[in-house]
């Protein structure tokens, strides 16, 4: 197994969820075990010696890989979801979307300044998603965040949008 074979089996659907989006969907890599594992055993060697203590998963495809790298790294798993789903006490905040805008929201006990947090997702396009979600995480005082994806759009750039401060990386780009 190589990146490249994982790049093949992602599969592309143009147009969706509107036209001009060339949605990448990696439901068809997750559905072949060598290319899950492959992929999960990458990112966690990525980060395995970070010391991370909680996995945050954004919603909802960031939930696949994220909670299976909790698992693996040791460490707690936590989700940030969309309005309306998280039943305590919560941190809002909005952003814009490549086709759109939304919210994201955490619950206001999910982590403590000494932890070291991997902010996971599926993808990284706009940069939106994931600053929405290291300024959520910020509320905290965490020690470190990392940022990291399965797939990364190199085209839009997404990259110059997230906070210097924050390490990015991602395993598959485009």
């Amino acid at each position: 197994m190589d990146l490249d074979q994982v790049k093949k089996s992602i599969r592309n659907i143009p147009d969706y969820p509107k036209p001009g989006i060339h949605f990448k969907d990696v439901s068809t890599a997750y559905q072949n075990s060598d290319v899950f594992n492959f992929v999960v055993t990458e990112i966690y060697d990525k980060y395995k010696n970070a010391g991370i203590t909680k996995v945050v998963g954004i919603e909802s495809r960031g939930f696949i890989l994220g909670g299976v790298l909790a698992n693996k790294l040791h460490a707690g798993f936590i989700p940030i979801r969309k309005p309306g789903k998280l039943p305590a006490k919560i941190f809002s905040k909005s952003y814009q979307l490549e086709y759109g805008f939304d919210t994201l929201e955490i619950h206001q006990d999910a982590l403590e300044s000494n932890d070291v947090v991997l902010i996971h997702d599926d993808l990284l396009a706009t940069g939106g998603t994931v600053s929405a979600a290291i300024e959520l995480v910020n509320l905290f005082g965490v020690s470190q965040i990392y940022a990291n994806f399965f797939i990364e759009l190199d085209f839009l750039h997404g990259l110059g949008k997230i906070d210097s401060s924050v390490p990015v990386w991602s395993l598959i780009h485009f």
